[in-house]
Formats: structure tokens, sequence, C-alpha cells
């Protein structure tokens, strides 16, 4: 068993606190936001994440999962420092690393004592290194520390069994002794022979920038697949399971539709450009992923017009999906929040439900239109888009759909339905790279 710290408790913080205290370590979680931790006392998550409420709980009533504002003595009580602090995009997409310097200073001025300082923020090549310099700096040539690249591959929305039952965990370092500490850390793991990778710390730090930027990269390859099978009659959706089972390539994200989104893809991939143009590599592949991935919600109003007319004024567009993806509350780079705004330039209105994201859509829209359940939403709506693949949308009882869309307008943005089931029901309906019969 270990004592870690874990500084900030948002969705990477707090998801890996409570998957290492189930681990049998013992973890305090640190955020600087007291509100925020009082409410952790108290049993709340601040964001969507199934599973971890319980996984909390569970951990905190046996005793190895504590929250605090107090670093001193957070300090004291570890011997394993986790920076999960945020790294926001800047204007020109490099990464923002104030919260990891700030976090770094405040930890040299702190430690006594040997601690391995585990970076596990989403941080470019050289990030660790700077990390390192801060430390020493602020602790002085006396205090022993060791630096530790861990970075994270959660997904949102299943991120508790990404962490337990893990592809690989990766782990840069350059000493032995922190090396012995992080097995401990991962003890479990190591028992049930998941594969771990030791690399060299700068190394652990691209892997995780060229992860995402290869799958965000095959999304808007098969998108821009897509739309060239709407232009020779082919269906994207025979093309990409072809392809999957390729064993070289793989099913995962062959997914034709309005893009990505959320935390990670869309600024992790602008991070790796903003890299390599500050090496003067141009990255031409990455940056045309975001470009193609860019043009995404703007093909699915583009779509909505090819049904109701090129002329969007006044019509009132129901919006099933908020969320990026599916299982969980995150709004960042969501797709339909790029439509919404592209519609109201077009002269329409939306009304739109999600299951749990609308609080969270409501401050990026202040004034966006909500409905209480599905067919409410619908029901208000001369046209419908389908922009989340959440199950419950799956399961449309679509003649009732007909009956109360006022113009029979279907853009499905993530071929959820097929043409034959809705053009039985009565609907105009339209997806991405598929040819719809008339």
């Amino acid at each position: 068993m270990t004592r870690t710290l874990v500084i900030g408790t948002g969705y990477v913080g707090l998801v890996s606190g409570a998957c290492m205290a189930d681990f049998g370590n013992k973890v305090i979680c640190l955020d600087i936001d007291k509100n925020k931790i009082d409410a952790l006392n108290d049993g709340e998550i601040p964001f969507y994440e199934p599973g971890l409420k319980n996984l909390v709980a569970r951990n905190r009533d046996a005793g190895r999962l504590s929250f605090t504002t107090d670093l001193d003595l957070a300090i004291k009580d570890s011997q394993v420092i986790v920076i999960a602090v945020g790294t926001p995009e800047r204007e020109d997409g490099s990464a923002n690393l104030d919260y990891i310097f700030q976090a770094a200073g405040e930890i040299g001025e702190r430690i006594h004592g040997y601690h391995v300082i585990v970076q596990k923020s989403t941080v470019p090549v050289g990030t660790n290194a700077k990390i390192r310099k801060i430390i020493s700096e602020k602790a002085g040539p006396d205090v022993e520390f060791d630096m530790v690249s861990n970075p994270e591959f959660l997904r949102e929305g299943s991120a508790i069994g990404d962490f337990l039952r893990p592809d690989r965990v990766v782990l840069g370092l350059d000493s032995d002794k922190s090396k012995r500490i992080m097995q401990e850390v991962y003890r479990p793991l190591f028992l049930n022979e998941t594969p771990m990778m030791f690399t060299d710390i700068a190394s652990a730090e691209m892997l995780k920038y060229a992860a995402n930027a290869f799958l965000a990269t095959k999304i808007s390859f098969i998108n821009e697949v897509a739309e060239l099978c709407e232009l020779v009659g082919a269906d994207v959706q025979f093309v990409a399971r072809g392809m999957g089972l390729d064993g070289r390539i793989g099913p995962k994200f062959l997914h034709a539709g309005v893009g990505f989104g959320g935390s990670c893809f869309p600024k992790d991939t602008k991070a790796l450009v903003h890299t390599g143009e500050d090496m003067n590599l141009p990255m031409g592949v990455v940056k045309s992923a975001i470009e193609a991935n860019e043009r995404q919600p703007g093909r699915a109003v583009t779509k909505l017009k090819q049904l109701a007319g090129d002329d969007l004024t006044g019509l009132r567009v129901a919006i099933l999906g908020l969320s990026f993806k599916p299982n969980t509350d995150d709004v960042r780079e969501a797709p339909a929040i790029k439509i919404i705004k592209q519609l109201r330039a077009e002269g329409a209105s939306e009304i739109a439900y999600d299951p749990v994201a609308m609080p969270n859509a409501q401050l990026e829209l202040p004034d966006l239109n909500l409905a209480t359940g599905i067919y409410e939403c619908i029901t208000a709506a001369d046209a419908l888009m389908i922009v989340t693949e959440w199950n419950e949308f799956r399961v449309l009882d679509l003649n009732r759909v007909e009956k109360l869309l006022a113009r029979n307008v279907v853009v499905d943005c993530r071929n959820i339905f097929n043409d034959k089931l809705m053009r039985e029901a009565g609907l105009k309906y339209v997806s991405f790279g598929r040819v719809e019969t008339e």
C-alpha cells in the first residue's frame, strides 16, 4: 500500500484517485476549491460518470479515500504525489500549463524527504523536465525526488473500467526506486499481468498525444470516406465493417457521423500540431484530421437543408443529444452545441433534450431551449436531429415520431437508424455516408 496524494479533483484526478484507492492504496484527493471538496465529502460527484459515485463512497467508507484542501498536511502524509490538474487549450492551440507549474511550485515549497512526483495530466514533451526544474529550485539541492510520466487513457463514460482493467499502463521514469514504488501503486494490475510499458519520460509524454491524434484521425478518415460514399453511391457502414475486419485496422473508431468532441481529442490534436510547429515540423495528417472534423457540424446542417429546404428561417429543430458522446455530461467541443449555433445563424431555433448534459449545455448556451423528455422535445419541433447516440434514442417509437413531428424531417447524425424503417414510418430521413432510397 502506498500513501498517494492526487492534486486536482477534475475528471482525471477524481477517477484516478478513486481507482487507486480501490487498488488498496491510501489516497488523499486535494483541490483548492473548498466548495468542491465539501461536496465530495458529502458524497456529491461534480460530473457524470457511470459507477463513480458508488466507487468513491465505497473507498471513502473503507478509509482509503479522503478529500482535503490542506496541501501541507496532504504532502506530509504522502510518498507519491500525482499531478492531475487541467491543461486547457490556449488561443494558439498550445496547452496552457499554468496550473501544472503552479502545482509544481507549491510542491517544491513543501516537500521534505523523498517523493515520487507523478505527472498524469496530458502535457507536451519536455513538461516533466520543466516540472523537475521548478521543484528542484523551490525545494533546494538536499531534497530527493523522482519524476514519473504516467499518462491516462480514460474514455468518458467507461473510465472506471479503463482504469481498473486497462489495455496497458505507461510509466515514463528514470530510476529503479520510482519504478518499484509505481509497481506497488499498480500492484493488482501487475498481479493480473496487465501490460506495463516502462519508457523514458519524453516517450511517455509523446505516446499520449500520438494515441489520441491517431484515434481522432481514424474518425476523420471514415467521415471523409462517408462523404465520398454519398457521392459515388456506396454505403459507409459496409465499407467500415470490411475495413474493421482487417486485423491491422480494427473496427473501433470507424463510425461515420458528425465528428468528435470532448475534452481530449480536439485539444490534444491541436497541441500536437502546435508542438510540431515549434519544431518546424508540419503535422499534416493531424492538421487535416482537425480540418475534416470541423466540417462535420456544417454537413449536418446541409443535410437538414436537403430535406427541409435551403431557407431554415423559422424552422424549429428538435435536438436529441447534447453531450459529445453518450454516458457523459461533457459538452466541451460537442457537435450539438456547434450545430445549434449554426442553426441559429440560419434563422432556425432549437428545442433540445439530453438525459444528463442539459445543465452543462445551458452553461455554454444560457438561452438554450430545453425539453423535459424525448417526445416533448419532438412535439414542439418541425424537424429532428439525433446528435448523440444515447441508447434511449435508439429505441424511438418512429410511428409516434411521425405523428408528433410537424414536417417529418429526421437527420440522423450518428447512423443509429436505417432508411427503410424511417420511410416505412412516413419520415423523410438522411444519415451520413449512406445512399437513401427515394
